[in-house]
């Protein structure tokens, strides 16, 4: 398991491995087919969570309804981690 930065720092000061290493520890699982992509299954909601160039945006889907929100890096990863827990 990679050792991760402080919470409150910004996702922007991550590397790529500690933000795969968050994003694993978060439950989520990486797509075969496009490493950008991530999917989280929670017991009444999913979210796929993709990282782009400039931000990472998270798409949940509960009960056929999608709800999309996009997070730039600059957030810090404890802001993000809480947005994306609490589901569309």
């Amino acid at each position: 398991m990679s050792r991760l930065p402080p919470a409150q720092t910004p996702l922007n000061q991550h590397s790529l491995t500690a933000l795969e290493s968050w994003l694993n520890e978060l439950g989520a699982k990486q797509s075969r087919k496009d490493f950008c992509l991530w999917v989280l299954l929670m017991p009444q909601w999913s979210a796929e969570i993709r990282m782009e160039e400039d931000e990472l945006k998270v798409t949940w889907e509960q009960e056929g309804m999608k709800n999309q929100r996009s997070f730039p890096y600059g957030l810090s990863r404890e802001d993000v981690e809480v947005a994306i827990a609490e589901g569309p």
